[in-house]
């Protein structure tokens, strides 16, 4: 992604950021307390007393161990981590910082590097690309992690959905003249190597696996002792139940694709889990064999341990951040104002990441929602206008993002690929006049002694909004009061983050306010293309595809039109042809506005202790990237 994108007040920000931090330390400087080690105190002392094998016995052979670049400094070991959290609902607030990929992005986020795979070949026609591992890698048990791991994954668990996934679109080549999709073949070379053959073109496999199947491997030797496969569906219920489940694809799913939650689960982590996910705090500690080393040869990670306490309220986060009891959190920007006005207090800084997001406020409405009455009216563009041009925008920015957000459409901000010159002023002016007109025009004419709209048919007409959290209430209630002053009765529900999660796969979700932020659609397209079910605005379209039109709502219209480009972007011969189509899909959301933005986007806020170190100061806050991991946390540390 181009690094352009900066807003003017986002520079701003920066600058007094960079201004007020102490930066006095050099690259590569080793510092007096930890000079000579190589591996952490609490690691040494079980080396010393005999329960864990030497550092080099369990690192990869020399060659291989990946040297991780630090920030600013070589760091010291030691200090917690401590960031709040909302439970096992909030996933992916440990999994996505603590993430190790097969490919990684890079720090431009314009193609990928590798991670756990040490290289990688490709031919001339990108159809075989064979994949180098790291030799003498292990799980955090100690077990050898080869190829075996990685065919095990592929043939006994990705390809036979056994943890709720269908085989991820990577994986499948377009034929360039009939459409016609196949899928690749994963053989194993040697215990290091393994090879991925499409039968057609497969230019961008790499970036699209670096998004869609990061954890290309499990740990073969776990999870044949919990799969039907392997030890018959009585044993698995069994173990279901001793784990405290009662369904067993409910916990094929919990250790099968949430691996990093179960401390029972080797990983290839930074940090492994020690306590249960469900208490009142979720500790991750060191993995003694980490692959990372820094250039100096200290094994990472610096920091020994993540602390995550449960809160039962988002407000608690801002709440123990100003009071010191966590020292690295992430906020968005309406909380600008309170933490920049605090930082000498708290002895923190705000450090801003800019986001590829289309806004910071905004609605899609579920093109497949399960009331026909209200579908019809969804997939009527005029109805999509008149929900945007009749509502404030400059009150939206003032009041919920203190002004940082321009009162601006969703759209593909300036500097980010798939720009379009105008978008951002489509549908923007605040005219309540012409959005009532245009509910008139629809039908929409008939009114209860509310003076709420119903439909034509006289039956009730109601929007429910469904939330995961109460983040967004300020937003809700201006975007209430207006949508209401339409005459459009307005109803905000909020649930807990996994009921939101099963709501939307269950296609029972009709408006909610989860944004779009997409890097570049040709590497992440399942927020802009309906392949799967993730996205709202396309709800089931997307069940349709992944299910090859057995379940589901079939596409229709541009929304087809869409899955005819994503094909022809599939099957591509070159980058150049893959972005002009890139931009064809860009283009028909434009047309549509599917997502109705009210306020542009804002950065995201880590607000880092002036005592942890190593944090970027330039990067990207996108999920391809995966967020704060983006920062290569392994390399954080705490200076003492």
């Amino acid at each position: 992604m181009k690094r352009n994108m900066v807003f003017l007040l986002l520079s701003i920000i920066m600058a007094i950021t960079v201004s007020g931090c102490d930066d006095n330390s050099s690259p590569n400087k080793v510092t007096d307390t930890d000079k000579g080690a190589k591996e952490a105190p609490m690691l040494a002392s079980l080396v010393s007393a005999g329960s864990l094998p030497a550092l080099a016995e369990r690192m990869p052979i020399p060659a291989d161990i990946k040297v991780e670049d630090v920030v600013e400094e070589i760091g010291q070991y030691g200090g917690d981590w401590k960031m709040p959290w909302m439970g096992p609902s909030d996933k992916w607030g440990v999994g996505q910082p603590t993430e190790e990929a097969l490919f990684r992005f890079n720090k431009e986020g314009n193609k990928v590097e590798p991670n756990v795979a040490k290289g990688f070949e490709v031919n001339a026609d990108s159809t075989v690309f064979t994949i180098h591992l790291r030799e003498g890698m292990k799980w955090s048990d100690g077990v050898p992690f080869t190829a075996d791991d990685v065919l095990f994954y592929w043939e006994h668990m990705l390809t036979k959905g056994t943890f709720g996934k269908k085989t991820y679109d990577a994986y499948y080549s377009v034929d360039p003249v009939t459409g016609d999709k196949a899928l690749a073949e994963v053989k194993k070379i040697d215990n290091y190597t393994f090879t991925v053959t499409h039968k057609y073109p497969s230019v961008q496999f790499l970036e699209r696996v670096a998004i869609d199947n990061k954890w290309f491997f499990a740990p073969a030797h776990f999870h044949k002792t919990i799969l039907p496969e392997f030890v018959g569906d009585a044993k698995t219920l069994e173990i279901t139940k001793k784990w405290g489940y009662e369904d067993p694809k409910v916990f094929l799913v919990e250790t099968g694709y949430y691996d990093w939650l179960h401390k029972e689960i080797p990983t290839l982590r930074a940090w492994v889990p020690k306590t249960d996910p469900n208490s009142d705090q979720f500790i991750m500690e060191r993995n003694p064999y980490f692959w990372k080393t820094d250039s100096k040869g200290k094994q990472l990670p610096y920091i020994d341990r993540i602390v995550a306490t449960k809160i039962q309220d988002p407000s608690q986060k801002l709440l123990g951040k100003l009071s010191g009891d966590y020292n690295l959190v992430v906020f968005d920007s309406k909380d600008f104002t309170v933490l920049k006005e605090n930082e000498k207090k708290g002895d923190y800084r705000v450090i801003p990441w800019t986001q590829p997001a289309w806004s910071s406020s905004g609605i899609q409405l579920n093109q497949t929602t399960e009331d026909p009455n209200l579908r019809k009216l969804f997939q009527d563009i005029r109805f999509r206008e008149a929900l945007s041009i009749g509502v404030n925008r400059v009150e939206i920015s003032e009041i919920v993002s203190n002004g940082l957000a321009e009162p601006i459409q969703a759209s593909v901000p300036k500097g980010v690929i798939g720009y379009q010159d105008g978008w951002a002023k489509q549908w923007s002016e605040f005219n309540p006049k012409r959005a009532n007109q245009i509910l008139d025009e629809i039908g929409l004419t008939t009114r209860d002694k509310n003076n709420f709209r119903k439909y034509a048919d006289g039956s009730d007409l109601t929007l429910t909004i469904i939330e995961s959290s109460t983040d967004s209430a300020a937003f809700l209630e201006l975007l209430k009061k207006y949508y209401e002053d339409m005459g459009l009765k307005t109803n905000i529900k909020v649930v807990d983050g996994g009921t939101h999660f099963d709501l939307k796969y269950a296609n029972k979700i009709p408006m909610t306010t989860e944004n779009i932020s997409v890097a570049n659609v040709a590497f992440r397209p399942d927020a802009l293309v309906p392949l799967r079910v993730i996205t709202p605005w396309f709800g089931h379209y997307g069940l349709y595809s992944s299910s090859g039109g057995k379940e589901g709502v079939k596409p229709e219209g541009d929304v087809a039109k869409i899955l005819e480009i994503w094909d022809k972007i599939k099957a591509s011969k070159s980058v150049d042809e893959i972005n002009k189509l890139s931009n064809e899909i860009v283009k028909l959301h434009q047309k549509n506005q599917w997502i109705i933005g009210y306020a542009g986007p804002t950065p995201m806020l880590i607000a880092a202790a002036n005592s942890i170190h190593n944090i970027p100061k330039d990067a990207v806050w996108a999920d391809e990237y995966r967020s704060l991991g983006q920062g290569h946390p392994s390399q954080f540390f705490i200076k003492k």
